[in-house]
């Protein structure tokens, strides 16, 4: 039987190739409503959140190697501080959980990475010299405003555009544009390309009702959760013909066998740790006005706790 073939996944076919349009799948398909409803906890979520696992797990990293470096320790912590949503909300869904849970974790993954994303540029930048506090917030707020800028204007264009189209096939090849426009539009002025993709499609979905018509919204949302389930899958796939390399890369390493696992083991331990002291000492509050089957003003903890209500 031949050998799987080692590959090495550059970041750039991720972020451009393969992040842009699974984030404008999923924005489209998300509730803008209800986004706006929870913008709360999903911003202590997926900012938060974010910002607080990255300096944990920076901190555990440079405890358990101290001749790594703040720096590079904070990038480990960048890397996997944003989780991955997608698993999660098909549990939710699976399982039955209350509409809010399920709005708040598609919320969540759809702005966490930019944060992560902010944060790993900010350590890489450290790395070569140095960046102050002020400097990464700085660095935050115009990555936030200019992607949000850039991604109001991508959708103004794009609606502009098709209040003249009525062919549902020219109407879905317009918005392979979208994703790939918004991204590459705001790294260009040096903002989050993630948010610009995310705003775009927010708005696209919420008044699709208007600017589109039925065959061309049925068209679209078919052809867009089909090209999600491939590329899904294509990441998954890539990722795991890179596990030769990765075992190579470890063998390696002046590390350890022994200790390259127990680190990883540190880091998900810290991982689960801060994400469970967060949402239970915050207690994310999930107000269910606008959720179908909520009561008015009703307010349900997430995940738990004592003072949570019950569905």
């Amino acid at each position: 039987m031949p050998a799987l073939p080692e590959v090495h996944l550059e970041p750039e076919v991720v972020l451009v190739g393969l992040l842009p349009p699974l984030l404008n799948t999923a924005a489209i398909q998300t509730s803008l409503v209800d986004f706006a409803t929870h913008r709360k906890p999903i911003l202590m979520l997926s900012v938060g959140l974010v910002v607080v696992t990255t300096v944990a797990v920076g901190a555990v990293v440079q405890w358990l190697l101290p001749g790594l470096g703040w720096p590079a320790a904070l990038a480990i912590g960048a890397v996997v501080a944003p989780p991955d949503a997608v698993a999660a909300t098909a549990i939710a869904r699976r399982i039955g959980l209350p509409r809010v849970v399920v709005t708040v974790l598609e919320g969540e993954s759809l702005l966490n990475d930019a944060t992560a994303l902010v944060a790993l540029r900010s350590a890489i930048a450290a790395i070569a010299g140095t960046v102050s506090a002020v400097q990464v917030g700085v660095d935050f707020f115009v990555a936030a405003a200019g992607g949000a800028l850039v991604g109001f204007v991508v959708f103004w264009l794009v609606a502009s555009v098709r209040r003249h189209i009525s062919d549902p096939l020219l109407d879905t090849a317009l918005s392979f544009v979208v994703p790939f426009a918004a991204y590459l539009a705001g790294e260009e002025i040096h903002a989050s390309g993630v948010i610009a993709v995310v705003v775009a499609g927010l708005l696209l979905g919420h008044k699709a009702p208007i600017i589109q018509s039925a065959p061309s919204r049925i068209t679209e949302r078919t052809t867009w959760r089909s090209i999600s389930f491939l590329l899904e899958n294509a990441v998954f796939l890539l990722i795991g013909l890179q596990a030769r390399w990765i075992i190579e890369a470890v063998g390696a390493s002046t590390l350890g066998v022994g200790q390259i696992p127990g680190l990883c083991a540190a880091v998900l331990a810290t991982v689960i740790v801060v994400r469970l002291v967060w949402v239970s000492a915050l207690q994310v509050p999930l107000v269910g006005r606008g959720v179908a089957g909520a009561s008015p003003g009703r307010t349900v903890c997430w995940p738990g706790g004592p003072a949570c209500g019950a569905w």
